[in-house]
């Protein structure tokens, strides 16, 4: 699971990356921004729900802050 999160993470990156680019080179006359940014969106969200569906299925744990009392 750590390496699929890491590959979509760093396609979300690299498709951060890839906009900045286009929208310096277009200067905004191509759609390839609009694009590459709507890559990102969707790779966040499909990263978010399998996450989401790994935590259902009990493949990764949720450990959260431990809170001590006094």
């Amino acid at each position: 699971m750590r390496i699929f999160v890491g590959v979509v993470f760093a396609g979300i990156l690299l498709s951060l990356g890839s906009a900045l680019y286009y929208l310096m080179k277009d200067r905004g006359s191509g759609n390839r921004t609009v694009w590459a940014l709507t890559w990102r969106i969707g790779l966040s969200v499909a990263l978010f729900i399998s996450l989401l569906v790994a935590h259902q299925l009990g493949w990764i744990d949720s450990t959260g802050i431990q809170y001590r009392q006094p």
